[in-house]
């Protein structure tokens, strides 16, 4: 059983599948650092501007105010911490529409190989006088048969 189990895994490994998982992760890293940049750096600021420049990750609703005796904090302040969501959810808008972009990108290009019309390729100079090369071969051998 156990023996199995690893030759699966092997077979998994070794055929590419575990190879194109760590790029797909790699490059989603790559992608989120993008994405989180430009919503943070692009995005939020003229938001903030909307909001009397205060960072919509720091927008919070507070359920209870910290208390405070002197310097110590007596009890912490409990808030729900909606600007947060909200960046996530603009992340996540931005992330879904340019997968749906590319996605859109991807199945057009498709759909052009696939076009049963678009067969018209050109062919190479050299495989053009190659069959020259074989059509006067075909000639040379017919006439030797006729003698």
């Amino acid at each position: 059983m156990t023996f199995k189990f690893l030759k699966d895994f092997k077979d998994f490994a070794v055929k590419g599948n575990m190879i194109d998982i760590a790029i797909g992760v790699i490059i989603g890293a790559a992608f989120n650092r993008v994405i989180d940049s430009l919503v943070k750096q692009i995005f939020m600021p003229p938001l903030s501007l909307l909001t009397d420049d205060v960072k919509l990750e720091n927008k919070n609703w507070v359920l209870r105010e910290a208390v405070l005796q002197g310097q110590e904090v007596l009890h912490e302040e409990v808030a729900i911490g909606y600007g947060a969501l909200l960046e996530s959810g603009i992340d996540f808008l931005i992330i879904a529409f340019t997968v749906f972009l590319m996605i859109k990108a991807m199945n057009s290009l498709k759909k052009k190989a696939d076009d049963p019309e678009n067969t018209t390729v050109p062919t190479p100079k050299d495989i053009e006088l190659l069959s020259k090369i074989s059509d006067l071969m075909e000639k040379q051998v017919a006439l030797f048969e006729k003698k």
